[in-house]
């Protein structure tokens, strides 16, 4: 019967450290400087390249030229469209 409360106590003396370590946990405040972006700087969509090789990308353009994925974008919208696929 000793040893039974032994491992009461030592199972509770883990579930207490268990429930105790979330107390630990580490602020992760964010430090902003004023006027200064401090992400990565976006891109323009048409300057960056056609997924080359991909299986399941069938969208082509010429890589800076808007007016090339401005004519992909719209192609795969209206391949997206369900009454143009099935012939309305």
């Amino acid at each position: 019967m000793i040893k039974s409360q032994k491992l009461v106590l030592v199972l509770a003396a883990v579930a207490a450290a268990v429930a105790l370590t979330a107390c630990g946990e580490i602020d992760q405040a964010v430090v902003y400087k004023q006027g200064k972006y401090q992400g990565k700087p976006d891109t323009r969509p048409w300057d960056n390249a056609p997924g080359a090789g991909d299986t399941y990308t069938t969208s082509k353009w010429n890589k800076g030229d808007k007016s090339s994925w401005e004519s992909a974008l719209k192609t795969r919208s209206q391949s997206q469209n369900e009454y143009v696929r099935i012939g309305d």
